[in-house]
């Protein structure tokens, strides 16, 4: 486990000038992943706000080899990469020359980043079959729970409840009326060695996550919940503190699953009730108007109570 003075003295990998918004979860989340490992690392992003915000032409906040891909093509892409590089290292160790941007004494990491627009729902096939030939790979999820960077439009990461522009909250419909979908689980049953939970308030619980994920022999998951102040309607200096409330409601618990051994990295010394995440959040504030938003509410909170108390049994802690 690094410490925190080591972890900044380590070269910036995503660097400053782009044009994420203020108080936006992923630059926070990217940075952290990339210094969590000293070795070189080559990275994929698929279409979203960190694609179009980072590599504006002429510009590029990059400082390691980066690819753009199609929206559903990250882990794909990422899987290529680290399959040539393979292939690469095989030929050498027969006598034949690396090219000359390969150095040949370097332990190459490959992390692929993409929204939840683009793991949850498009690219769950690629990101699925990528993970099932067993590339070597980590594939960070940043989970701003709606299609961003194309309008706020919801996705299956979206919880229920929430106001956006295709799931509105009117007078027929409080928002969203569907659960979100268990992607950590999901991809947990897949077998793979490591997949994790994270938040960006918290560095030193992603940052050894990431370094774990970087080392772990095969393909490895983590899904960051990544705070997004337009989507969310939060102020943009509250990023770890809203990040910190989902962890102690248990909207969003951390936990990882370590070669099929569940564990809680943090219980909450006293859980929150959902209300104290809901009210910091503007895409929320219909459900606090009248009795129909109350009843979403309730819903709300019994949903999270099962999956803690689910989560809890499967870690051996119920």
């Amino acid at each position: 486990m690094a410490r925190l003075q080591e972890l900044t003295e380590r070269p910036t990998r995503l660097t400053g000038g782009h044009r994420l918004c203020p108080g936006c979860g992923e630059p926070i989340v990217v940075r952290q992943v990339l210094m969590s490992t000293e070795d070189p690392v080559i990275a994929a992003s698929c279409t979203g706000c960190l694609e179009v915000s980072t590599t504006i032409f002429p510009y590029t906040a990059w400082a390691i080899p980066w690819i753009h891909i199609a929206f559903e093509n990250a882990a794909a892409t990422i899987a290529g990469v680290e399959a040539m590089y393979k292939v690469l290292k095989t030929k050498a160790a027969k006598g034949q020359p690396l090219p000359d941007y390969i150095d040949p004494e370097a332990n190459y990491k490959f992390v692929a980043f993409a929204g939840d627009g683009g793991t949850y729902d498009i690219g769950l096939q690629s990101l699925s079959g990528a993970i099932e030939r067993g590339h070597q790979f980590l594939y960070v999820c940043l989970n701003n729970e709606a299609y961003m960077n194309t309008g706020i439009q919801r996705s299956s990461a979206t919880p229920m409840g929430s106001n956006t522009t295709t799931s509105p909250a009117g007078s027929v419909l409080p928002g969203k009326t569907m659960h979100r979908k268990d992607l950590t689980a999901i991809m947990a049953a897949h077998d793979i060695p490591y997949a994790a939970q994270s938040i960006p308030g918290r560095w030193r619980d992603l940052t050894t996550k990431a370094a774990k994920a970087f080392e772990i022999d095969g393909p490895s998951f983590i899904n960051v919940l990544t705070p997004c102040p337009l989507g969310w309607r939060c102020e943009p200096a509250l990023t770890p503190e809203i990040s910190q409330l989902a962890v102690d409601t248990c909207m969003w618990p951390l936990y990882e699953v370590d070669h099929g051994e569940w564990k809680l990295n943090y219980t909450p010394k006293e859980k929150k009730p959902i209300e104290e995440y809901l009210q910091t959040q503007g895409r929320f504030r219909h459900l606090f108007r009248d009795e129909k938003g109350e009843a979403v509410r309730a819903q709300m909170q019994e949903f999270v109570d099962y999956k803690w108390e689910q989560l809890r049994e499967r870690c051996g802690e119920a």
